[in-house]
């Protein structure tokens, strides 16, 4: 971390900024007292005082046809700098567009915190000004001890009579230009996170989010590198926006610019005005949400970068086995009692589950998904006060051992329910007479109400003291949309969003200990913003391990294993109506934060002794598969995947090998193992419960390693050529281990 000072070729002022963490280093050039620009996003420079050549190395030449300024785009470009792409910073008074030129009036660089005053970050922060439209501007990059950057700004009005309305800011890291292609995710519910790719050509992509989450469609990631960029070849840059409301990723090129890659939150008009300012302690501001940006050589070195950055944030995770969880949804739906629930819980605790979540079901009215979400009552109907209550339910779920999990829905109402008859005004609206279009038969509680959000908070606190709750399931199930707040009359989707976080904050400092799943119809709200408080997030609402596989492959981009939650499901499963092996629904859910979601009252005893026994298995592999580096195989048979964990000091890797559908290689060709240390010898071998190929293959005679000594071999062999796997049929996958000899 350094500063540097000197002049242009032609006399130009300049100063550049440099940061430097776990093999990354970012550059922040300071031409004169405009707005800074980002020069370097990559590997560490030896001599960072040389990139201060820069500027006169990139800085472009005035063409024609254009203005007497080239557009070379700095942190937040402007019409003022010759910016003519997209505009990146929206703001009005009475309607009025206000056209800002940003004059940089001071640059510090120092640490400070990324979430709490225990976890800081090399942070550079640079104020500047118009003080002819009378805006001021703070912008803050921090690289993170992942390698992780991020980048947010605060917009403040300083006039001291004038309201100031912000419609947008969007902040960007510029791309190198080979970086041509772009993949993104895209999806519908029980089908999130399918990979697309695209040119990225002149012009702008976008993918926006308008539905107060993140949803299915969006993009966890935006992923820029060279055409065919893999998981584990070729550099990669990526964007996220930490943010759970509503939300833009976009790649943009014009014609006179380098391209950029950015995101920010998208604004409905009224919703963020900022009052006069009162002088310059009454400063009022905007801030937008962070905008992360990682770098690797592969996909997967980016991904991991954002894994290490939640296991910060969470350390507890890494320290605390993840528990195996039961959840109850598939297994009885709606049909909840004492005695069924307790004799599950039984059945659960005996093949070694260690948690047990009741779903949706258990509150005031709640037969179906038609009533009662705001009612956070028990329905005694359902649990009578005394030895069958959902109290002595938690009771006997903690005397067995296990946590005991509960099932929320915050942030919804219901038009049928005791507190929709009682405050109709709770419900974001577009007007007085007109409620949003119903989605699973509710509406959005509006949390920006202070008696709204107390309302929900003080429900959710008193219930998890009642029955000393270990874990929430907070679902989300409809879109919000027309979201206007009929106390403020605003739109509100930036305060809900913040009402929500609070909430979570809030609950988790009154019960230490307390752990909150992100769960929105399944994965439709997965984003930093959310993981800074939620421990865990339900992938997807298919559990089908077939398509799980993309589903969590994808996912991990972000997310790291041990926050991924991945049960094995009935068959057919109940959402596809695919009949798989137990065999493919175990292994699938093997790497992540492994759990069930099935009636284990009517399995037969030789599938329960199974899935026992691969309980028994993960819980034996769990340390290291969720501390260690999630891998990703690039093979080029679109039939298969392999996927693995290797450990953080490389002397253990997991890998599993799915045969999705069948291909036009028979017998599969050797697959080569990611991120094994290649001056070592390794042993490779089937992982017990997966050594019986005869069950789910057809090869002829034996695979020669596929035995408990396995084969040594050097992890340069094993990176290089790997190993060939076994002949199986399709919608089958097997694990093995790679162990340092």
């Amino acid at each position: 971390m350094g500063s540097y000072q000197s002049k242009s070729n032609p006399g130009v002022s300049l100063r550049l900024v440099y940061m430097e963490q776990s093999g990354l280093s970012l550059a922040v050039l300071f031409p004169g007292k405009g707005l800074p620009r980002i020069v370097h996003w990559g590997d560490p420079v030896a001599d960072p005082q040389a990139l201060l050549g820069t500027y006169d190395a990139l800085a472009p030449q005035r063409i024609s046809g254009g203005l007497d300024l080239t557009a070379w785009p700095s942190i937040l470009p402007t019409q003022s700098e010759a910016w003519t792409g997209q505009r990146r910073l929206c703001v009005s008074r009475g309607g009025v567009e206000v056209f800002c030129c940003f004059q940089v009036e001071s640059v510090d660089l120092g640490t400070a915190p990324v979430l709490s005053e225990d976890l800081t970050a090399p942070t550079l922060t640079v104020r500047a000004c118009d003080r002819d439209q009378g805006v001021a501007l703070t912008w803050r990059c921090q690289v993170l001890s992942s390698g992780l950057v991020r980048q947010r700004a605060d917009l403040f009005n300083m006039d001291a009579v004038k309201d100031l309305d912000v419609n947008g800011l969007e902040l960007a890291f510029p791309l190198p230009a080979e970086a041509t292609e772009i993949l993104t995710t895209t999806g519908h519910h029980l089908r999130e996170r399918s990979p697309q790719r695209q040119p990225l050509t002149v012009g702008r992509l976008e993918r926006p989010s308008l539905v107060g989450r993140p949803d299915f469609d969006s993009s966890l990631l935006m992923c820029a590198g060279r055409p065919g960029f893999g998981f584990e070849h070729d550099e990669v840059y990526t964007v996220h926006l930490g943010w759970s409301g509503n939300g833009l990723l976009s790649a943009e090129r014009i014609p006179s610019a380098p391209a950029l890659l950015g995101g920010g939150e998208i604004l409905m008009a009224g919703e963020i005005t900022l009052p006069p300012a009162g002088g310059h302690s009454d400063q009022s501001a905007y801030s937008t949400p962070w905008l992360y940006g990682s770098r690797g050589k592969g996909l997967d070195q980016a991904a991991n970068r954002y894994h290490a950055f939640l296991r910060s944030l969470h350390p507890g995770l890494a320290s605390r086995p993840r528990p195996v969880t039961l959840n109850t949804w598939e297994a009885v739906y709606f049909d909840q009692s004492y005695d069924k629930l307790a004799a599950l819980a039984e059945q659960a605790a005996r093949i070694g589950v260690e948690r047990f979540v009741v779903d949706d079901g258990w509150f005031q009215g709640r037969r179906s998904d038609e009533a009662g979400l705001g009612d956070w009552s028990i329905d005694r109907q359902v649990w009578p006060e005394g030895p069958k209550s959902l109290e002595a339910l938690a009771a006997r779920v903690h005397q067995l051992g296990m946590e005991f999990g509960l099932w929320f829905e915050p942030e919804m109402i219901s038009p049928d329910s005791n507190v929709f008859r009682d405050h109709p005004d709770w419900a974001l609206s577009p007007g007085p007479s007109r409620l949003p279009v119903e989605g699973r038969n509710q509406q959005v509680m509006d949390l920006t109400n202070p008696d709204a959000y107390a309302h929900v908070f003080d429900a959710m606190d008193s219930l998890i003291a009642l029955m000393g709750i270990d874990y929430i399931k907070w679902d989300h199930n409809r879109y919000v949309t027309e979201a206007r707040s009929p106390r403020s009359g605003r739109p509100a989707v930036h305060a809900q969003t913040e009402a929500v976080y609070g909430i979570m904050r809030d609950l988790k400092t009154r019960h230490p200990g307390l752990e909150i799943e992100s769960c929105a119809s399944g994965g439709a709200r997965i984003d930093l913003g959310v993981l800074q408080y939620a421990d865990r997030v339900w992938v997807s609402d298919c559990v089908d391990p077939v398509e799980r596989a993309d589903i969590q492959r994808y996912t991990s981009l972000l997310v790291p294993p041990e926050m991924m939650g991945e049960h094995v499901g009935d068959s057919p499963s109940h959402t596809t109506g695919r009949a798989t092996s137990l065999g493919l629904r175990a292994a699938m859910a093997f790497f992540g934060h492994m759990g069930v979601e099935w009636n284990l009252l009517a399995v037969p005893q030789d599938q329960l002794d199974e899935l026992g026994r691969w309980i028994d298995l993960y819980k034996q592999w769990r340390r290291m598969l969720h501390t260690g580096h999630v891998v990703h195989g690039d093979a080029p048979d679109p039939a298969v995947r392999l996927d693995g964990v290797v450990s953080a000091d490389g002397s253990q890797a997991l890998y599993r090998f799915t045969q999705l559908t069948s291909s036009v290689n028979y017998p599969p060709q050797p697959l080569a193992l990611p991120g094994l240390d290649p001056g070592a010898d390794y042993r490779v071998r089937p992982l017990n419960v997966c050594c019986d190929l005869d069950r789910i293959g057809n090869g002829q005679s034996p695979l020669t390693w596929w035995r408990p000594q396995g084969v040594v071999l050097p992890g340069a062999a094993l990176g290089a050529q790997g190993v060939r796997p076994p002949v199986i049929h399709p919608a089958e996958a097997v694990i093995f281990e790679a162990s340092r000899s």
